[in-house]
């Protein structure tokens, strides 16, 4: 039976899916914090349950997104590809192999549970320059949409990398791509964004299969309450400038970071 923070978390995971279906990013952003500081989840369990969690409410918002013809499906092969195979390879390889403790010199060691959150952060913060900053007036034109092969591909393997690596799935670094890189509309990037999530999220969590012991009931009412969620986001999203809402959001990104470093740290 689970006690009153589990309920807590669970009222929290509404916010999940509302910054899913507002911006097609932030989930994890959200359910990592809220697993390890409210639900008192171990760093490394909480990002294995992130991926389900935020998979699952993304494959409803990549459903909704394909009915509307807002999902690129050149780009979610060229970048989401290598990008889940990445998420795959770091969740099943890399993150078991990683010593409990890991000596950063002679006199400094850290926990692998604080040294994944404290990763969490920075790339956090080094990914919200994007989302804060206004989009050059050139941008508002319709430019033409980029699918290079080469540097999806690259940038897929690095986000998938960093997705695994900390139980995100990485809608937080993909937006940008997709928007300045890529040069989709906020609308295109959001429905490419969570079905590139879904499809790495949910198969990064069969990498943690056989790792760890799962906790269905929470995961899956966790799930329940992020898509109803997902749909009061999409509403939102209609009444909101695009290019504030990713300031907005990108300040909000900011201060978890900057939250998660000084909860770890201090």
């Amino acid at each position: 039976m689970h006690d009153i923070h589990f309920y807590i978390g669970l009222s929290l995971a509404l916010f999940i899916g509302v910054t899913l279906g507002m911006v097609g990013s932030g989930g994890s952003i959200l359910t990592v914090p809220i697993l390890v500081y409210v639900v008192g989840i171990d760093p490394v369990i909480a990002t294995a349950y992130s991926l389900f969690i935020v998979g699952s409410t993304s494959a409803v918002g990549s459903i909704k997104n394909t009915i509307d013809k807002n999902v690129n499906f050149k780009i979610v092969l060229l970048f989401g590809i290598p990008s889940l195979l990445a998420v795959f390879f770091t969740r099943s390889q890399l993150v078991p192999l990683l010593p409990d403790v890991i000596t950063l010199s002679n006199n400094v060691s850290v926990s692998k549970p604080k040294l994944i959150m404290l990763i969490f952060s920075v790339v956090m913060f080094a990914a919200s320059s994007k989302m804060i900053k206004k989009p050059r007036q050139k941008n508002l034109a319709t430019p033409k949409i980029v699918t290079s092969a080469v540097p999806l591909i690259t940038q897929g393997l690095l986000i998938g990398t960093v997705s695994g690596l900390v139980g995100a799935g990485g809608g937080f670094l993909i937006i940008p791509v997709l928007v300045f890189f890529a040069n989709l509309s906020m609308k295109q990037a959001v429905g490419t964004s969570l079905t590139i999530i879904a499809i790495q999220c949910l198969i990064g969590f069969t990498g943690d299969l056989g790792h760890h012991s799962i906790d269905w009931v929470l995961i899956l009412s966790f799930s329940t309450v992020s898509i109803v969620g997902l749909f009061i986001g999409n509403r939102l999203s209609k009444r909101i400038i695009d290019g504030n809402l990713r300031r907005i959001f990108g300040w909000f990104i900011v201060l978890m970071s900057i939250y998660i470093m000084f909860k770890e740290l201090f």
